[in-house]
């Protein structure tokens, strides 16, 4: 590492990230305090669905989804099994609205998230927002986590202080 590296690392170390962007041509992924935001192209391969989800839940087992969906009651019962917490329900004209909780601490959960993830594709873009307690250092070792992932880069850097902003370092 030169000495003009060593320097950019030791701004960066004091500075808080404001957001974190990185990904590939196929997903790209938003980390912020609080939400983890990702954007799935219909061209996205099934691995790196699974792959950026076991990640997540690699660095915050604590992280969750939440989603609303439409079903028959019965249904409920099988998102439960699936690893899904039920949070409410409502019946309505079509069934029941259901909210639920989708933990990244349940693989069995994940798995069943991945697999909805999938076959939504095949219909267009998903995009996903997860919630979880991360920090710089969990953004840091999110993204050294992801670089296992074949194309992936940084995108972007926002600095909180002083709205400093920087774009991805150029390959």
């Amino acid at each position: 590492m030169d000495n003009a590296e060593k320097k950019q690392k030791a701004i960066e170390a004091t500075h808080s990230l404001s957001s974190y962007a990185m990904g590939t041509d196929e997903v790209n992924i938003v980390c912020t305090y609080g939400k983890i935001s990702i954007w799935y192209g219909r061209q996205t391969a099934a691995v790196i669905v699974g792959q950026t989800l076991i990640s997540i839940s690699k660095i915050d087992k604590t992280a969750v989804h939440e989603t609303e969906l439409v079903c028959d009651f019965d249904k409920i019962t099988e998102y439960e099994s699936s690893g899904y917490i039920l949070v409410s329900y409502a019946k309505t004209h079509n069934g029941y609205r259901a909210m639920f909780n989708i933990p990244f601490y349940s693989n069995k959960a994940l798995y069943h998230l991945a697999e909805s993830i999938i076959e939504d594709l095949k219909k267009d873009d998903v995009h996903l927002d997860i919630y979880w307690n991360g920090d710089d250092s969990d953004i840091a070792r999110l993204s050294e986590e992801f670089k296992n992932i074949e194309g992936w880069k940084v995108k972007d850097i926002t600095y909180k202080d002083e709205g400093k902003h920087r774009d991805a370092p150029k390959p």
